[in-house]
């Protein structure tokens, strides 16, 4: 819950009156679905006790944000932060944080920290930047990025307004930064409204892991292209993405990864063939496939690749 839970943005303690915070947490409980409570890191700081308080709410965790700084006194907060919240069973998303510098392996309630300029920033965010972060920002540490829209464009025609807030990038892009960007906190940032009318993709982003056993990178070049492979149990799930590039990319990839002797089921999601002007357009398949298979895989500009194997 983003900020307006809260009565103010300075006095976590006393929900806004229009937002029954308490009936919330408890009918989540019933569904098995915990709340998270947005706050600023000055809110959080003047009243170090309201880890407790989150506690006996029931509150599942916090996303703490605007530090936007990397002196030593803020440094230090983070790991005060962390170890409050871990005291009292609370996980922490770091908002409008720095990169991550391992804390999060000495304190694991740490799933996410944002340090990026992601979805968030509609229009200001282009696949041009977003391309570099699987190999920087996103190779050191989780990255809150906010994925998720469903209202997809290429940056010439661009234009949105929340509450429809489109993104820079084809629909099977949006898809597959679920699977290249790793957070332990994943977003579904878009209005419901739009994943009920797009329910294959939703079906697809939902069932897409935070934490992965294995990852192998099929293809990468710095700035241009990553496609990847990530393995959670027995399945595996595959992502690209790709620059402003004037001519579509085409890739041809190997199933060797897969496990000998079993056969396997592929829901992919590729750009159409009109991607490249109307971002919107995305292919839909299912296809049998077993190791030694090859795939041709093809990307218009801004454009992207996501599949789960099973």
């Amino acid at each position: 819950m983003d900020e307006g839970w809260a009565a103010s943005t300075y006095d976590p303690y006393t929900p806004n009156p229009t937002v029954d915070l308490h009936e919330l947490i408890r009918y989540g409980k019933e569904k098995n679905v915990g709340i998270v409570l947005w706050l600023t890191w000055l809110a959080v700081e003047n009243n170090f006790d309201l880890f407790q308080t989150f506690q006996e709410w029931g509150v599942k965790g916090i996303k703490i944000d605007f530090m936007d700084r990397s002196d030593q006194w803020m440094v230090n907060f983070y790991e005060r932060v962390a170890k409050e919240a871990a005291r009292y069973g609370l996980f922490v998303d770091f908002h409008g944080s720095f990169k991550p510098a391992g804390l999060e392996y000495k304190y694991p309630n740490i799933l996410s920290y944002e340090g990026v300029r992601g979805m968030e920033q509609m229009g200001g965010c282009y696949p041009d930047n977003s391309i570099y972060f699987p190999f920087m920002r996103n190779a050191v540490g989780p990255m809150d990025y906010t994925p998720g829209a469903m209202i997809s464009m290429q940056p010439e025609v661009y234009s949105a307004r929340r509450p429809n807030s489109g993104s820079i990038g084809t629909r099977a892009y949006q898809l597959a930064l679920f699977v290249i960007f790793e957070s332990g906190l994943q977003m579904l940032a878009d209005n419901p409204t739009l994943y009920y009318k797009n329910e294959d993709c939703t079906r697809f982003l939902t069932q897409v892991p935070v934490t992965w056993d294995e990852t192998i990178a099929l293809e990468a070049k710095v700035g241009e292209y990553v496609i990847v492979a990530k393995r959670k149990g027995d399945k595996w799930y595959i992502g690209g993405m790709t620059n402003n590039n004037e001519k579509e990319r085409e890739f041809e990839i190997s199933f060797d990864f897969l496990n000998k002797g079993r056969s396997y089921q592929m829901t992919a999601f590729e750009d159409g063939i009109n991607a490249g002007r109307q971002a919107m357009d995305y292919r839909y398949k299912e296809s049998a496939v077993k190791n030694g298979d090859t795939i041709k895989i093809k990307m218009v500009r801004n454009g992207g690749f996501a599949a789960v194997i099973e």
